[in-house]
């Protein structure tokens, strides 16, 4: 499992660095030394999981999540109490608290490998399509989540911020449906009208509707109307 590790202090990232040396399930690719230099490597070198301190100069870690488009595993490593961190909604895989002490971070490991047991299949670099098993961050106030987006079941426009409708949450993310449809993978969502992206997998019934068009309603109850033109390429997709 190929790792980054993202700290503005160098002895920390050193320390950190010298003790997973003796995990050899996890290889360091690189360092970074903040959020803006985490973020180009992160594109580049498309680690599988990055150990991110939260309070960075300049930016947080918290703000280099919600730049990226699709984020890896995360492990964060924190000066912040535990009471503190437990304060944010997070689903995070774990976090260290600094200094790191070696047995709290075999633990670490330990958790991690025992959540991947199952290879994930890689996608080709040359695809940037952002697909099911992909996860993505979501910050709205002080909560956040870590989002897998097979569990996203719609993505509703809302003037500037788009609505994110998984299990009981709808937070609201700063991004245009339009940059969003662009990256999502059209065999898992799909673009139902102007203000909606339905993923294929929550579609629980359709219906005829005005105008040529199709009501399509979700599991999660949610009733979304396809327009005409879209109608047609909806019933396709799924096999109508």
């Amino acid at each position: 499992m190929k790792a980054l590790v993202i700290d503005d202090e160098r002895l920390a990232r050193k320390e950190l660095i010298s003790l997973l040396d003796e995990h050899q399930e996890i290889e360091v690719m690189d360092e970074a030394v903040n959020v803006d230099d985490a973020f180009e490597k992160i594109n580049n070198l498309h680690p599988d999981l990055i150990f991110l301190d939260i309070q960075m100069p300049g930016k947080t870690g918290f703000e280099l999540l919600e730049m990226l488009d699709k984020v890896p595993k995360v492990i964060f490593t924190t000066a912040y109490d535990e009471f503190a961190i437990k304060a944010f909604d997070f689903n995070a895989l774990d976090y260290l608290l600094k200094p790191i002490h070696p047995e709290r971070l075999t633990e670490t490991v330990n958790k991690l490998l025992n959540k991947d047991e199952k290879p994930e299949v890689k996608p080709n670099r040359k695809d940037k399509k952002l697909g099911s098993q992909d996860q993505v961050f979501v910050k709205d106030g002080d909560r956040c989540w870590f989002v897998r987006l097979e569990d996203v079941r719609l993505f509703e426009s809302d003037g500037n911020y788009i609505k994110v409708y998984f299990e009981k949450n709808k937070p609201m993310i700063h991004k245009s449906l339009n940059a969003l449809d662009e990256r999502l993978d059209d065999r898992n969502f799909f673009r139902a009208s102007r203000k909606h992206i339905i993923n294929l997998g929550w579609v629980d019934t359709i219906e005829p509707w005005f105008n040529g068009g199709l009501m399509v309603q979700l599991k999660g109850g949610e009733k979304i109307e396809v327009s005409r033109r879209q109608a047609a390429r909806f019933k396709d997709m799924m096999s109508l």
